[in-house]
């Protein structure tokens, strides 16, 4: 069964840490929780018509809150690093 690339990349991840990576070449995506570096590295190659180098994914914990006297958790989620090769980048950041 073929995985849409588009289902593994759910958006960008845009800070100002992130921004300052892109000046090295690497771009950081959410993820979802199951997918594994080869899919990852394939649906960026697919996306966005690069060559990727290297990627390192993490898996972030979801912070507790509170409401007035009711606590909650938001959802864990996973982070993909992805280096791209050189002479490769990724236009759609360009104006960020």
């Amino acid at each position: 069964m073929a995985v849409n690339p588009r289902d593994i990349i759910k958006r960008p991840v845009i800070t100002e840490k992130t921004q300052a990576m892109m000046n090295e070449n690497k771009y950081t995506f959410e993820v979802p929780m199951t997918a594994n570096k080869v899919e990852i590295r394939q649906a960026v190659e697919a996306i966005f018509n690069v060559k990727v180098a290297d990627v390192t994914t993490m898996r972030v914990l979801g912070k507790t809150k509170r409401m007035g006297r009711f606590v909650g958790k938001r959802s864990d989620w996973k982070k993909a690093v992805v280096k791209l090769a050189d002479g490769s980048k990724i236009t759609l950041f360009e104006g960020m």
